[in-house]
């Protein structure tokens, strides 16, 4: 069992920063030892944002996005267009495609996606909300920027059949996205094609 290198502060530290995506103990450790050195010009700021984020940080009633209003800004934009609806699986995603700047709708958060094998059904999901925005809120096509996954597809033919009766066009993303593809990886020129070249469920 390695020893601890400094005090229980620095350490807790580490073991929080390891936690992050993509981080393992080691650049845990890197990051912490970079904020450390630079206490006063980015770890005082950084702890700051992350205190007044942690207390204005809201969740969407309306759309499942992170913010600090709700409804949240993309919902109150009225410059959007209103009948179209993107359905993302989560926030990630969302920022994902606001990044490529080739839509000017609004979203729906899933929260996740259907996944059998992790226990995730479709009670787990976003998904009664969405049904009844598409029919409220007069939407005349529904976008599935859903994951080229098993899980991804699979929802998206679940959200199909659910929303076969609503009227609205069912679009899915087509060309760019690879298959095991996340959508928060991608760059924004494959978004792009993707959006572009959308087709019908």
């Amino acid at each position: 069992m390695p020893r601890a290198v400094a005090g229980p502060e620095i350490e807790r530290l580490i073991q929080l920063i390891a936690r992050l995506p993509g981080l393992g103990p080691r650049s845990a450790r890197r990051v912490a030892l970079h904020l450390i050195k630079k206490r006063e010009a980015l770890m005082a700021p950084l702890a700051s944002a992350m205190s007044e984020a942690l207390g204005k940080i809201v969740e969407c009633r309306r759309c499942g996005n992170v913010d600090v209003c709700d409804p949240c800004t993309i919902c109150t934009d009225a410059s959007r267009d209103g009948r179209v609806l993107v359905v993302v699986s989560d926030v990630g995603d969302l920022w994902a495609l606001e990044r490529a700047g080739v839509l000017n709708a609004r979203y729906h958060v899933l929260g996740g996606v259907l996944s059998p094998l992790d226990g995730v059904g479709p009670e787990d999901l976003n998904l009664g909300k969405l049904v009844a925005r598409v029919h409220d809120e007069g939407i005349g096509e529904v976008i599935l920027a859903l994951g080229a996954t098993v899980d991804g597809q699979t929802t998206a033919h679940y959200i199909t059949d659910l929303l076969r009766d609503s009227g609205a066009r069912i679009t899915r993303l087509a060309q760019g996205v690879p298959v095991g593809g996340e959508l928060d990886y991608l760059d924004e020129g494959t978004l792009s094609a993707a959006i572009r070249a959308r087709t019908q469920m």
